[in-house]
């Protein structure tokens, strides 16, 4: 059965699911997505990914700062919805928005509610040295990602980035989604309250975070770097520059902390040690540690802060 939809998304996370809706043959009825950014050395103003994919499927996009006022809620209302999809849109729902389609509004979430509530719950979960985490599809409510639950998909974390697992998250989500409509319209799945026990939130990212700590021990550095890669990107200085790591392996050894251990870029933690394999130096592309080594002399012994 084709449903009338609104859906509000933002990055690329939420392209897949929209797509998967449009293939499925859904109706959209309007995309919401966060206003256009300044960009670039310009700065000229850049639609987010859901914009522009919006905008080639032919789909009427609205880009509104706030669904606070009256006015937004009253053209929200007046799409006469079946029901609205949220992934990753970036605001908050007033009860209005949320109560006028007529299922009611469902988000996909990248985490294993309650675990990462909140705004970065990919990154956080790598970067908590998390064994799995998944996607869930939940009915909105009022709160920060506290509504019911409908349906779940779990993966391991492994050794995998965030960006990774990102990508991965993203295509299982999409099909999630489509299957947890199936089901509504079928009266086949019930909402479950969210446990109560296991809450934490997914706090933004700040900047400060990026430094790499080498005190800490080779795991939690290396769950670090893989949890901020590919964007912040977790990053050291070595000889006054900023290098950024985005790939690194725990290997046996031992030092002093931030110390190159030989001439192959294994870093001594606080316990146990890191090689670093993906790396970047400002203004230069993604190498490896060969590479990078063959114009950045950084031989044993050199002090890494």
């Amino acid at each position: 059965m084709t449903l009338r939809l609104a859906f509000l998304g933002t990055p690329d996370f939420a392209v897949p699911t929209l797509a998967e809706l449009i293939a499925r043959g859904h109706d959209i009825a309007a995309v919401y997505s966060q206003p256009p950014r300044p960009k670039g050395r310009g700065m000229a103003l850049e639609p987010g990914p859901i914009h522009t994919f919006a905008d080639s499927a032919g789909l009427p996009v609205r880009t509104p700062l706030s669904l606070k006022s009256e006015d937004e809620q009253a053209a929200f209302a007046a799409l006469e919805l079946d029901a609205a999809i949220v992934v990753a849109y970036g605001l908050l729902l007033p009860k209005p928005i949320l109560e006028a389609p007529m299922l009611g509004c469902f988000n996909l979430h990248g985490s294993l509610l309650p675990r990462w509530r909140g705004a970065a719950p990919i990154q956080r979960a790598v970067m908590a040295g998390d064994v799995e985490t998944g996607v869930m599809v939940m009915r909105m409510d009022e709160g920060l990602d506290t509504g019911p639950v409908l349906t779940a998909e779990r993966v391991g974390i492994g050794r995998k980035t965030s960006g990774e697992l990102t990508s991965e998250l993203s295509r299982l989500g999409a099909d999630l989604m489509v299957r947890t409509l199936g089901a509504l319209e079928r009266g086949a799945v019930a909402p479950q309250p969210q446990p109560v026990d296991g809450v934490t939130y997914a706090k933004k990212i700040l900047k400060e975070e990026a430094r790499i700590d080498w005190r800490r021990s080779a795991h939690d550095v290396d769950c670090h770097i893989r949890g901020l890669s590919p964007f912040p990107g977790a990053f050291t200085e070595a000889n006054g520059e900023r290098l950024k790591i985005l790939y690194a392996e725990p290997v046996s050894g031992s030092g002093r902390p931030g110390v190159l251990l030989d001439d192959a870029l294994t870093v001594g933690c606080g316990d146990g040690a890191l090689r670093l394999i993906k790396v970047q130096r400002a203004g230069k592309s993604v190498m490896t540690a060969a590479e990078l080594l063959k114009g950045f002399a950084l031989p044993r012994g050199t002090q890494l802060v």
